[in-house]
C-alpha cells in the first residue's frame, strides 16, 4: 500500500528518455533497441516502474507535438510488452492522445507534469481508463516555468502554493471523475521553483500531505491574508482554504541528477551528481514519499533500503 504509516520499502521508478535533448541522458536511447535494452536493465538493477518519455520536460525546453512524441514511445512500449516483460510502465506526458497510445500499448501508468492542464481532455481519459496517475505541480510550461518562481501571493511559502495548487488540480481530476486512490501527487521539483525552494519542498514533504501546515519561519507575516485566504489561526495553523484535503495522498518524488544539486555540489554535467542525489532520496525517504523517481536505480536502490530501515522500520 502507499501509505507512509505502513509502507515499509520505497518504490523504485526508473527513468527512461527516449528523447534527443533531455537535460541529463538525452540521445542515449533513442531508438528502440537502445531503449529496451535500458528499460532491461533499469529492471535488474531493481527498478519497480519504466518511466517512458519522450519529449524533455527540463527548463527552456522546446515543446514537440503528439505525434512525435507517440512515434518516440509507444514502440518502445510495444516491443518491451512483445518481449514478455512484466514490469508497470509509466509514461511521462501531458498529452492525452499520447497517454492513450500508450495505455493501449501496455502502459500502465500516467505521469503528467502538468496536472492534467495543458490538456483538458487528459483528466477525462484518466478517469475513462482508471489508471493511476501522477499529478505533478507545475506552473506554466517547460519554456516559461523557471520565471514562475515568485510565491509572494503566499508570502512567499513555496510548500504553501504548492500545496495550494496541487489542491486545484486535485480537485479538478476528481471532478473530471478520477478515483482519489488513483492520484499520486509529485510536488515538481525543479518545476516553477529557484535552488533554495527546491530544496526547501525536500525538507518538507511531510508538509504536503498534512491536514494544517504552519507558516513558514521566513514568511514576511505569517498573520496576514494570502491567495486562498490562507492566514494563521488561532492554533498557529495557516488557514488555506484548500480545494481538497491532501491528507493520505501517496507521493512522488523526482530530483535526480537536477540542476539545484550541481549548484551546491559544483556539478556541471548532471551525469556526475548521483551522490548528491543520494541525498535528497534519503530526504524523500524520512518524508514519506511512496515512489522516488531516478536515473541510478541500483545506486538509489541501496540508499533507499538504508534509509527505509532508518525511518520506515
Amino acid at each position: 500500500t502507499l501509505s507512509p504509516d505502513t509502507q515499509k520499502d520505497t518504490i523504485f521508478m526508473g527513468i527512461l528518455n527516449c528523447t534527443p535533448d533531455s537535460f541529463s541522458d538525452g540521445g542515449s536511447y533513442d531508438t528502440v533497441d537502445k531503449a529496451v535494452q535500458h528499460a532491461q536493465q533499469l529492471i535488474r538493477d531493481g527498478a519497480d516502474i519504466i518511466d517512458i518519455g519522450g519529449q524533455s520536460t527540463r527548463p527552456g525546453a522546446t515543446q514537440i507535438g503528439a505525434a512525435a512524441e507517440a512515434e518516440r514511445i509507444v514502440p518502445v512500449i510495444k516491443r518491451i510488452r512483445e518481449q514478455g516483460i512484466d514490469v508497470s510502465i509509466s509514461v511521462d506526458t501531458f498529452y492525452a492522445d499520447v497517454a492513450a497510445a500508450a495505455l493501449d500499448a501496455g502502459a500502465d501508468i500516467i505521469n503528467d507534469v502538468t496536472g492534467g492542464y495543458f490538456d483538458p481532455q487528459m483528466l477525462p481519459l484518466v478517469a475513462r481508463r482508471q489508471c493511476p496517475y501522477i499529478l505533478m505541480h507545475m506552473r506554466g510550461d517547460p519554456s516559461t516555468m523557471a520565471k514562475l518562481n515568485d510565491y509572494s501571493e503566499y508570502d512567499g511559502d513555496v510548500m504553501r502554493g504548492t500545496r495550494f495548487e496541487l489542491a486545484q488540480r486535485v480537485r479538478a481530476a476528481l471532478d473530471a471523475g478520477v478515483p482519489r486512490w488513483n492520484i499520486i501527487l509529485d510536488p515538481g521539483i525543479g518545476f516553477a521553483k529557484e535552488g533554495g525552494q527546491n530544496f526547501e519542498v525536500l525538507r518538507r514533504i511531510p508538509e504536503l500531505t498534512a491536514q494544517h501546515i504552519r507558516a513558514a519561519p521566513n514568511s514576511s507575516d505569517p498573520t496576514a491574508a494570502a491567495a486562498g485566504g490562507s492566514r494563521e489561526g488561532e492554533e498557529g495553523f495557516v488557514d488555506e482554504d484548500l480545494a481538497v484535503e491532501l491528507v493520505n495522498y501517496p507521493v512522488l518524488v523526482g530530483s535526480s541528477r537536477k540542476r539545484f544539486i550541481g549548484a551546491v555540489t559544483g556539478k556541471t554535467d548532471a551525469r556526475d551528481r548521483v551522490w548528491g542525489t543520494a541525498a535528497t532520496v534519503t530526504a524523500a525517504v524520512q518524508g514519506g514519499a511512496a515512489i522516488v523517481r531516478v536515473h541510478d536505480v541500483a545506486e538509489m536502490i541501496d540508499v533507499a533500503r538504508v534509509s527505509d530501515h532508518i525511518y520506515r522500520r
